[in-house]
């Protein structure tokens, strides 16, 4: 998440796996709307069985209102399971895309830096490179500080996608990290 979208606690990952209903989005959404905690990212897509859909949501709120939000989710009927993943035991990526002012002077540096992020350039105009990098939201934190001097025409990000570090417990209540 982009520093300015910090605030004063620890950014909350949740994985949630739901049916993949029409509304479900819209019902977890609104439990966050209604408690008034702002999401930073939201992510979701079907799962390797197409029955079910994982949310990945990001939000910053304090451990006790969390468990609250937390608690409501699981009444929901189309919510199958909800984890917490802390960020230390957790594979997260995010992918940006960028279009970004780069002309003949310039145009080499900014392949350079893409280049440097593992990134691709996915269009190419006359004075601009739209530019794809994916990876760690700090990874892509950064990528996104060195190319604004550039100047970003338009930025889009996905959000965090996240799922347990193999070998790691899928869920441990009370835990704080």
């Amino acid at each position: 998440m982009p520093p300015s979208a910090r605030t004063s606690g620890r950014p909350h990952v949740l994985s949630v796996l739901v049916e993949n209903r029409a509304g479900v989005l819209a019902r977890v959404a609104s439990l966050f709307s209604r408690r008034g905690f702002n999401i930073f990212s939201l992510a979701v897509a079907p799962t390797d069985d197409e029955r079910f859909s994982r949310i990945t949501i990001v939000v910053d709120v304090e451990s006790s209102p969390l468990e609250q939000v937390i608690n409501q989710l699981n009444k929901l009927i189309n919510v199958v399971a909800i984890s917490e993943l802390d960020p230390a035991d957790a594979t997260e990526r995010e992918l940006l895309l960028a279009t970004v002012t780069a002309d003949a002077r310039v145009r080499g540096q900014v392949v350079q830096l893409v280049s440097m992020f593992a990134g691709k350039i996915v269009d190419v105009g006359v004075d601009q490179l739209t530019v794809m990098v994916a990876g760690a939201p700090a990874k892509v934190d950064d990528f996104e500080r060195l190319v604004r001097p550039f100047g970003i025409v338009e930025l889009q990000r996905t959000g965090r996608v996240a799922l347990p570090r193999l070998g790691q417990p899928i869920d441990e209540p009370g835990r704080d990290g």
